[in-house]
């Protein structure tokens, strides 16, 4: 090594800010709210053989698929990749997720070497398809799910690609939208390449080279390291996707997670053959989903990298629900994807309970709500995720109104947003304490219940949510959560309970009530502490009914007093009958 240490710290973290930079650029100038507000998307640099290099924050389902668009665009164009070209990708299963989430890269150049990529994978509101937003819940088979880019030509040497632009303008339903984000990533690959090419010409050449190089050595190593301090074994779960996309009936799904001083391997192998409708997980989705789960074991606030994720092996047999063939729908690839996460979560939880918690609500709760705008003619649509509530850990609650494994960074949209700007009102948005939660010695998080109702004429919504029937597990008898579900309020019809809705038209003064569930709970309830029991019923999160059945604690329906004599006889009492009861 001929750089000092100290340099190659300075060029490492340059690296970094490289790509922070890349990604505010993307969210302040980006032309949907899925973008500014949401954040659905993530950035990352690599060299130039694809590695990982350096990621800035961004939605972790995506960040765990970069390398593979690289590595794409190496392999497919070779020696014929110049100076100013950008690559256009969305196809799932060489380098993707669904259609949506369409990833612009560009090679970055110093003079005639090449450095790198400077990656930016974001979730465009429209690119075709059977329905409004693309993306849907009915699909079964990709071309009905929107335009694919397979691996092509965005700009030629720094000029715009004219024909592919046309094909994009001319197959989304909402133009200016689609062509602002693309301007929008087009423009953060360019705040990327220059930083990059800065720290060259100050630390020359051969020392940026070096300094990643020594990246992704030193994340190698120290993946091993932590990998030491893992229990060694073999580890196994299984759960239920709730159903193939198209019927009812569910996927069974199971995970075997082998881990050594050098090692983790994870092999989804027993697992459902790929589903009829849209829930599959391609092949890079399941790697990212699993990536998440290795962080968060070996250490979450480790830099993540190609070098960091070397000891991970991914076991998908070809055919299944976690690496569909060609030309399987995908286009809520997160009912499966995220199931790759959880799964290594619940084999792993229990031996790791001072990292991993129990079961979250898991799902997406994926949205669309759109239309034409009765005011001003003009198209509008929200497109989001979902928050809900979190497990609880060994020695605390879970976490309230927070998005899902695959989100990561995503952010809530703003309701003031969406009021001022679309015409919609978002009639209510608070904790769902109608639900509940996985009671416990710790108890989960509370999800939430968000009303959309619709003030134009007509709109169009579709919406994916998993775990409805079968809810987030817990740990040590802690009880399972409640299921995450949707509620549609059509005039002159009762209210219906769904789970899946693709492109249902909604007219104005109906209203869609989404409702995501708790997290599961740790330990049993009847050893939670009844002061916090009595917290929680202070704060209207319980009700005094569900202290004295649940948790056995008696409280004085005036003051709120434990009442601590009644409190010990009612959990004997409970004891004696079985235990606590979960609902």
């Amino acid at each position: 090594m001929g750089v000092d240490p100290f340099t190659l710290e300075i060029i490492k973290n340059g690296l970094i800010v490289a790509n922070e930079e890349m990604f505010h650029a993307f969210g302040r100038t980006a032309k949907s709210p899925v973008i500014y507000e949401v954040l659905d998307y993530a950035v990352a640099l690599s060299d130039a053989k694809g590695e990982l290099v350096a990621l800035a924050p961004g939605v972790p389902g995506f960040s765990g698929v970069l390398d593979f668009i690289a590595k794409e665009v190496l392999e497919k164009f070779g020696s014929n990749i110049k100076d100013g070209d950008i690559f256009i990708s969305n196809v799932p299963y060489h380098s993707g997720t669904h259609l949506n989430d369409v990833t612009l890269s560009m090679p970055i150049f110093y003079k005639d070497t090449l450095m790198g990529f400077a990656i930016n994978k974001g979730h465009w509101s429209e690119v075709g398809g059977m329905h409004f937003g693309s993306w849907t819940s009915d699909s079964t088979e990709i071309f009905q799910e929107g335009t694919q880019f397979p691996c092509i030509k965005l700009f030629i040497e720094g000029k715009p690609n004219k024909d592919v632009i046309d094909i994009i303008k001319y197959n989304s339903r909402l133009p200016d939208f689609t062509i602002g984000d693309m301007e929008a990533q087009a423009a953060s690959l360019k705040v990327a390449a220059r930083r990059v090419i800065s720290l060259i010409e100050k630390y020359g050449l051969d020392a940026v080279q070096e300094a990643m190089e020594k990246i992704l050595s030193d994340g190698e190593k120290y993946a091993k390291i932590k990998l030491k301090e893992l229990p060694k074994g073999e580890f196994e779960a299984e759960d239920y996707i709730d159903d193939d996309g198209i019927t009812d009936n569910p996927l069974y799904v199971r995970v075997k997670v082998k881990i050594t001083d050098n090692e983790m391997i994870v092999d989804f192998t027993g697992s459902a053959e790929q589903a009829k409708g849209s829930i599959n997980s391609p092949y890079p989705a399941t790697v990212s989903g699993v990536r998440e789960t290795y962080m968060a074991v070996t250490d979450p606030h480790a830099m993540p990298n190609g070098g960091y994720f070397r000891p991970l092996k991914v076991i998908a047999p070809e055919g299944t629900v976690f690496n569909p063939r060609r030309p399987a729908p995908t286009s809520t690839f997160w009912e499966a994807m995220s199931y790759t996460t959880d799964l290594v979560w619940k084999a792993l939880a229990p031996h790791v309970p001072e990292k991993l918690s129990a079961g979250h609500f898991l799902s997406i709760l994926a949205t669309i709500l759109g239309g034409v705008d009765d005011k001003t003619g003009e198209p509008f649509a929200i497109v989001e995720p979902q928050p809900g509530g979190w497990g609880a850990s060994y020695n605390s609650d879970g976490e309230s109104a927070l998005v899902a494994c695959g989100d990561g960074e995503t952010y809530i949209a703003s309701a003031e947003v969406y009021e001022r700007r679309m015409p919609i009102l978002v009639e209510r948005y608070t904790l769902n304490t109608e639900d509940g939660v996985g009671h416990g010695k710790f108890r989960g998080g509370f999800g939430i219940i968000r009303n959309y109702m619709v003030l134009c004429n007509e709109a169009s919504f579709t919406v994916s949510i998993g775990r409805s029937k079968f809810p987030p597990w817990g740990v040590e008898g802690g009880c399972q959560g409640p299921p995450n579900y949707c509620i549609v309020y059509k005039h002159n019809e009762e209210p219906k309970k769904v789970r899946k809705v693709a492109a249902l038209k909604l007219v104005k003064g109906e209203m869609v009530s989404l409702r995501s569930a708790g997290g599961g709970g740790w330990g049993s309830p009847l050893e939670r502490d009844p002061k916090l029991v009595q917290w929680d019923v202070k704060n209207e999160y319980i009700t005094l009914d569900t202290a004295r059945k649940v948790y056995g604690v008696v409280l004085d329906p005036k003051t709120l007093e434990i009442n601590w004599n009644e409190t010990k006889k009612m959990r004997e009492e409970l004891k004696k009958k079985g235990g606590a009861v979960c609902r």
